[in-house]
């Protein structure tokens, strides 16, 4: 599906939605799981009729008994799951008009609940809050002809749109379970997460393992194959929301509940190869006295434990993000990344925090420093710094002491008056300077390689080529019209 059309299906999808605010007397917070719970149960079916055709061509016939039946692990073979018959989108958009439609939406769920363990609890079931004629009409919408067709791709850029607009309206405080789309790219894109443990210890609603999903299937591989995805997120809803996510993206992940100031749920210190994050900075209130706080592993630099005196935990997070990372090995080229959001007033905070970022600086990791301007979330208007770790660096003589200072402040895109972005050129362009700088390759590898050597240069060539050749496509087109 074009752009134009996949944008013109999301407006529309939107709108029927917003019917839910407009008519049925519900806040954005009320509605929004169960409109993400139904684009679930829709990507679902979808793919689990593309599955059962397949499976079904392969199936062995005998003479008597004609074809088997299909099972549940024909289905997880294929990397799709299994839905019982009155969980089938096919089923709930055919009940009678005396049925009891959000009873029967809220079993649907139940019902997947029962077949996998991972998603217990996760779906929503309070369909029966809406009436029965706005349940019918969201259905209906939701089972359109351009829908039925929609590939997994599709579905997820509709279910990140959704996420979207929901944190635009306020859906959740802060807007905290969706970091935008153009910073967790950036990310992405800079720390190149292609093998290991992928870890992202704020996960919200998991946009950085399903952006880290793309980035490996643009290389042309499985993600399933090549990473791990663990997340932690201290809200419940949050939670849910990442399992949806992931399962509506086709990817797998061990997401755990808990507050990641006093716990590390995955035991994660020393073993992620890329940690990803945009954690809630300027955080008040976390308790510094406590036991888990003063003799946390995920606080030591430089041998000791380094509690900052302010009263914000933002070095509480940076810290983490370091200490999460595998350290340098033997062998050159080799330890973690990281990438994560920010507030810019970290990046020249005094005091205790400026020895905490002495420090980092020293271990010769800090790799690269991004300023990004304005509005880039859709409920903050203030601006914010991307940093990124290499541990690999610590190794790297010539380059251990050098750090990419980037700042974008003034490059973005309007997308309406309030929300700013990165168009795909202008991203692409950062990460190209980021290439030139670091060398390009593979993660893991790129400290090793010297900027301006062949390797280093390639990004940066393919992308001028792409460039002129889409400008001399573009000025056939005009001509063609012209004439």
């Amino acid at each position: 599906m074009q752009g134009k059309q996949l944008r013109k299906l999301e407006a529309e999808l939107w709108r029927a939605a917003d019917q839910l605010r407009a008519n049925s007397k519900l806040t954005a917070s009320e509605y929004s799981m169960p409109v993400l719970g139904l684009i679930f149960l829709r990507h679902a079916y979808n793919r689990f009729q593309k599955v059962k055709i397949e499976v079904e061509k392969t199936l062995p016939s005998h003479p008597q008994r004609g074809k088997r039946a299909l099972t549940k692990k024909d289905f997880e073979e294929q990397n799709s799951m299994f839905l019982p018959e009155k969980s089938q989108f096919d089923y709930l958009v055919s009940l009678p008009e005396s049925a009891d439609i959000g009873e029967a939406i809220d079993n649907a769920m139940k019902l997947i609940e029962d077949e996998y363990d991972n998603l217990k609890g996760v779906l929503p079931k309070n369909f029966s809050i809406f009436s029965k004629d706005l349940l019918r009409e969201l259905l209906r919408i939701f089972n359109k002809e351009v829908l039925q067709k929609a590939e997994g791709d599709l579905f997820g850029k509709i279910y990140e749109y959704f996420l979207g607009k929901f944190a635009m309206t306020g859906a959740q405080e802060g807007g905290e379970f969706f970091t935008p789309m153009s910073l967790v790219q950036t990310i992405v894109n800079v720390i190149e997460p292609d093998h290991g443990i992928v870890f992202d210890p704020a996960c919200g609603s998991a946009g950085m393992f399903v952006q880290t999903g793309y980035f490996i299937e643009s290389e042309g591989l499985k993600p399933a194959e090549k990473v791990t995805f663990y997340g932690q997120e201290k809200a419940d809803l949050n939670t849910k929301l990442a399992k949806m996510n992931l399962t509506v993206h086709g990817l797998e992940g061990n997401i755990q509940e808990g507050n990641t100031f006093y716990e590390d749920k995955q035991d994660m210190v020393g073993k992620a190869d890329f940690v990803m994050a945009n954690p809630p900075f300027n955080v008040d209130g976390v308790d510094k006295a406590k036991d888990a706080v003063k003799k946390d592993p995920r606080l030591i630099l430089d041998g000791k434990v380094n509690l900052p005196k302010n009263d914000n935990a933002n070095y509480l997070w940076i810290q983490y993000f370091y200490n999460y990372l595998k350290a340098p090995s033997a062998e050159i080229g080799t330890g973690g990344r990281a990438g994560f959001v920010m507030a810019s007033s970290a990046s020249d905070a005094g005091h205790s925090e400026k020895d905490i970022r002495e420090k980092l600086v020293k271990t010769g990791a800090v790799d690269v420093m991004m300023a990004i301007g304005n509005n880039f979330f859709y409920t903050r208007s203030l601006p914010c710094t991307l940093w990124f770790f290499d541990r690999a660096k610590e190794q790297d003589e010539a380059k251990k002491d050098k750090v990419l200072m980037l700042d974008a402040r003034k490059i973005y895109r309007k997308v309406t008056s309030k929300v700013n972005d990165f168009s795909p050129e202008q991203l692409q362009n950062l990460i190209c300077i980021v290439n030139l700088y670091r060398g390009a390759g593979s993660a893991g590898s790129a400290s090793s390689l010297q900027a301006g050597s062949p390797q280093a240069n390639q990004k940066f060539d393919r992308t001028v080529k792409e460039y002129l050749e889409t400008s001399a496509n573009l000025a056939k087109e005009t001509a063609q019209v012209l004439h």
